[in-house]
């Protein structure tokens, strides 16, 4: 970190879990950018928003995570990218600052201040750049009964062990008046870290990004409703050998995912699926399968009627790349964030729902058309704020429900 600052750059990444997959995958389009952006320009639905956040491209990142390795023995380890497509950018990877996780047996007081130490070097070396902090961590056992912080002090007080990782990184930041993007399934948006955000007049957004199977799953049923199709059951199978596969053969583990990824299509279809089977018909599995790494597939047995009850079906088979799906919309979420703060809106953001499995906040929108309408109001509100015609007060989200 000892080098002159970078006083160019429009904004900053700041990522928990930097060099899992996706942080890696993320670091090399961050790099790619720089020196050829029509590599990964296409793939942002926001390359073309949000100008007076700067030149697109004009991205940095810094981030934490528990493995000794550098980012290019983590970009090898994970495999998710040919080695031919990171190495040009190699020397710029290798610029990226990263950070040591905090010791999880520190209480997250200490841990919270380990981060904001960290988080004030890198506003030092890039300090004209919007920071948002974007949680990549791993899915984890969650918090057995998160009503019981009723305050972020109670939480500071808590010992590391008994509390998600993730906390100690979203309040680290929004206490320093950073954004927080949680692309995780760790419910990290308890009230009171909801409160501090609204407090502090930063937007916080989750949970759980929505990158393949379920992002479909939301397109089919949204399209299905429509045309009056009675969904019956719906039978989901991934397979996946990444570490997050690995991770999530842990019951506890997969648990909130598998629960986001459950309740998602009762939501949008307003009837539980299997009802008149007296049980739900709508089942998911994760399995992990090591031959796949970062080339996930994902398998849909959709059962329909129609009038008449007459039974029908639909296949659908999805083979997607998990980091390759998930970067980009990590940085189009960063984007989304930095305009927010800038516009003044603060506290949960419930209308970025198209990017979430689980979205956070009172309202979000449920079926897709809901989701695309709720970002155009979204862009709208923001372009209002930035002409001067919205208020701060009026404009957060968290007041308005």
């Amino acid at each position: 970190m000892d080098r002159p600052s970078d006083s160019s750059t429009d904004l900053l990444l700041l990522l928990a879990g930097a060099k899992g997959a996706i942080g890696t995958t993320l670091a090399a389009a961050v790099a790619a950018m720089q020196e050829n952006p029509k590599l990964v320009l296409p793939g942002l639905t926001t390359a073309d928003k949000f100008h007076f956040l700067g030149d697109c491209p004009s991205v940095a990142m810094a981030g934490w995570d528990l493995s000794a390795d550098d980012i290019i023995g983590a970009l090898s380890r994970h495999g998710v990218l040919p080695e031919g497509m990171w190495q040009p950018y190699a020397s710029r990877l290798m610029q990226i600052p990263f950070f040591n996780s905090p010791d999880a047996a520190l209480c997250v007081a200490d841990q919270v201040n380990q981060l904001q130490a960290d988080i004030q070097r890198c506003r030092e070396r890039y300090p004209d750049a919007r920071p948002v902090m974007i949680n990549l961590l791993p899915a984890t056992r969650d918090i057995a009964d998160p009503t019981r912080f009723a305050t972020v002090d109670q939480l500071l007080g808590e010992p590391g062990a008994g509390t998600l990782p993730d906390l100690a990184y979203a309040i680290a930041a929004i206490d320093a008046g950073i954004p927080v993007v949680n692309f995780t399934p760790n419910t990290v948006e308890l009230p009171a870290i909801c409160n501090l955000a609204s407090t502090k007049g930063v937007p916080i957004a989750g949970r759980d990004g929505k990158t393949g199977q379920t992002y479909f799953k939301v397109v089919l049923a949204s399209a299905l409703k429509a045309r009056g199709l009675y969904v019956d059951g719906w039978y989901s199978l991934n397979i996946l050998g990444n570490a997050d596969g690995l991770n999530l053969m842990d019951p506890d583990h997969a648990c909130g995912k598998l629960n986001n990824k459950t309740h998602l299509l009762d939501d949008i279809l307003g009837y539980p699926v299997g009802e008149r089977h007296g049980q739900s018909t709508h089942k998911v599995h994760i399995d992990y399968f090591p031959p796949r790494g970062d080339a996930k597939e994902a398998w849909d047995v959709i059962d329909i009627t129609g009038i008449f009850g007459m039974p029908m079906s639909l296949r659908l088979n999805l083979q997607g790349r998990d980091s390759i799906l998930a970067a980009p919309m990590a940085l189009d979420l960063a984007r989304w964030a930095a305009a927010l703060h800038t516009a003044g809106i603060a506290g949960p953001v419930p209308e970025l729902g198209f990017f979430f499995k689980k979205p956070v906040g009172g309202h979000a929108p449920l079926t897709f058309e809901g989701q695309l309408a709720a970002l155009d109001d979204l862009e709208s509100r923001i372009a209002s704020h930035m002409n001067g015609d919205g208020d701060t007060q009026t404009c957060a989200v968290s007041k308005r429900h």
